[in-house]
């Protein structure tokens, strides 16, 4: 058990870690799984293979043996022609076409995707994609609601997966149209009107509004599917004058249910990192109404913090002194907010709230950074630039919230930085940041890749003893095993 223990341990420790990478994407999707582009630039080896006379399942191992009719990737591993073996409990007729994927060079392992006509070229397209971004979105457009079901759902986890700001850059190519037919159709999965709203507020313009706002309305469950991201595209298209109808629908009403009031903090979050639309000054107004709703209040503080809002010291010194046993998370927030605020009065604050609950203040400065106010928003009509070579990027820990300094190399793309949660700084600024001396910053830098190297050793050596002892016996039967 203490072994399992240990083992697990790393694994969480692993854990935190992962989620200090970088996460890029579509602000309100989710893929559902790897793309088929993504699986194509793993594997060692692509073809399509497709079912002779010959292909006769073997019944004991499942083994079907297919014919290759052509390489995609991999031309020195497999060639056309070739019979390979591969496990599959489909049917199996001559003539049918299957993706072989097959991984390790060494003894090449093959697993296989039935295909059709239509999926076989999209296959072989995929393989001659440029490597840009807008160029792809181009390519995978037209399949996002093809009736394939495969093809229609590898469209959509690569539109996912794309950065907004080359969304955005699709603009010229979008079918507003097409769009709004979807976004109507009250059979449509959350997930998909989600993406069709974002692309929505790309392509979209003031004529869309009323139609936004009826749906915002609605009472139909079906009709307001995606909430947080038809929020974000009604305030892109409406710009500031649609924050009224956000804050007396969602915000500023105390009987909205929790789910659709977080949509809306959502939403303004989105637009308070990612584009320009509206006025941050103007957002954090829309935040202040969450402030009156006590069991809510927690979910905004943090994003005055980032955004410089320093206007509501008062008001947060009050819900920290009024904060109950059952809504005391409050007050660490709170006391993070008021350790960010450069104003003399917010250190006065918290040296009065020490009186109230010292616990809660000295949880707030043990065991969280203070925040960091983030960079402006990204321009909301072109994409945006940051140095990469020798540039320290600060990364808030979702799991700790503190904030460790990493140097990123040249292989991330602009692009890719641009819409990851790394906040660019030099060593210089960090350090003044964080009331560090410049050298102590570059000892954290090195300490810190020093602890991520360790902690991979440590897990791989975790492994492999975890593995030596299952396998030999010794996990189960204790140290007296023979």
């Amino acid at each position: 058990m203490k072994r399992w223990n240990s083992t697990l341990f790393i694994c969480l420790l692993m854990g935190s870690f992962a989620i200090a990478l970088p996460a890029f994407g579509c602000p309100f999707c989710s893929a559902v799984s790897q793309t088929l582009r993504q699986e194509m630039g793993v594997m060692d080896a692509i073809a399509i293979a497709e079912a002779t006379g010959a292909s006769v399942r073997d019944e004991l191992t499942g083994q079907v043996k297919l014919k290759v009719v052509s390489v995609l990737k991999g031309d020195s591993l497999v060639k056309p022609g070739e019979i390979v073996s591969v496990v599959y409990y489909g049917t199996v007729e001559p003539g049918r076409r299957f993706m072989l994927s097959g991984a390790d060079p060494t003894a090449i392992q093959w697993a296989c995707l039935p295909i059709t006509e239509v999926s076989e070229k999209y296959l072989m397209d995929i393989a001659k994609l440029p490597d840009d971004g807008l160029e792809r979105l181009k390519f995978y457009q037209p399949y996002l609601q093809h009736p394939d079901g495969m093809l229609n759902r590898d469209a959509y986890d690569e539109f996912a997966i794309t950065p907004y700001p080359i969304v955005q850059q699709l603009k010229p190519f979008m079918s507003h149209e097409e769009l709004v037919s979807w976004i109507k159709d009250p059979e449509m999965p959350a997930d998909r009107k989600r993406l069709y709203l974002t692309m929505l507020g790309v392509c979209g313009d003031e004529k869309d509004v009323p139609m936004l706002e009826e749906m915002l309305r609605s009472t139909q469950a079906s009709t307001r599917g995606g909430l947080d991201a038809m929020i974000a595209c009604y305030l892109t298209l409406a710009g500031e004058k649609g924050l009224g109808t956000v804050d007396e629908m969602f915000l500023k009403n105390s009987k909205a249910p929790y789910a659709d009031t977080y949509a809306a903090i959502m939403a303004i979050r989105f637009h308070g990192t990612e584009t320009d639309v509206i006025p941050r000054s103007s957002l954090v107004q829309s935040l202040h109404h969450v402030l009156e709703r006590k069991d809510l209040a927690d979910l905004v503080i943090p994003d005055l913090a980032r955004w410089g809002d320093w206007s509501q010291v008062d008001k947060l010194v009050q819900l920290f002194v009024d904060a109950e046993k059952d809504n005391n998370w409050i007050r660490v927030p709170v006391v993070n907010y008021l350790r960010a605020c450069p104003n003399p009065e917010a250190a006065a604050a918290i040296e009065k709230l020490k009186a109230v609950d010292p616990d809660s203040v000295k949880r707030a400065s043990s065991f969280f950074s203070i925040p960091v106010p983030a960079p402006a928003a990204t321009p909301a009509t072109s994409l945006f630039r940051v140095p990469r070579s020798g540039q320290l990027y600060e990364r808030n820990f979702a799991n700790f919230n503190t904030h460790v300094p990493t140097k990123i190399g040249k292989k991330y793309s602009d692009a890719m930085l641009a819409t990851s949660p790394f906040t660019p700084r030099t060593e210089h600024a960090f350090a003044i940041a964080h009331g560090m001396k410049q050298p102590v910053v570059k000892q954290l830098v090195k300490a810190n890749w020093i602890a991520v190297y360790g902690v991979c050793m440590v897990a791989f050596a975790s492994t492999l003893t975890m593995l030596y002892r299952v396998l030999s016996g010794g996990w189960l039967n204790g140290p007296a095993a023979v």
